[in-house]
């Protein structure tokens, strides 16, 4: 299952979001979207989880938690 995590401090690295999630289970891949002229983060970024439970869980319990000095939001991406 993929999820988007929005609302990331721009200093929030890819290992930070990584090590967050897989307290809570397998991460196959965690991306974070930077912006193309500075590199730096644009402030979200998506998480793998191949399995759906596992998924729901971190979703469950990372939602509207604090990481670094923000409010993270973790919902199910959408395929475009």
């Amino acid at each position: 299952m993929k999820l988007l995590v929005r609302n990331l401090a721009r200093s929030t690295t890819e290992q930070e979001i990584r090590e967050l999630f897989a307290a809570h289970g397998t991460v196959t891949e965690c991306t974070l979207v930077l912006d193309k002229v500075t590199g730096k983060s644009k402030g979200f970024g998506f998480v793998e989880m191949p399995n759906v439970k596992e998924a729901k869980l971190a979703r469950a319990r990372l939602h509207e938690t604090r990481v670094a000095t923000n409010r993270i939001r973790v919902k199910v991406a959408q395929d475009q």
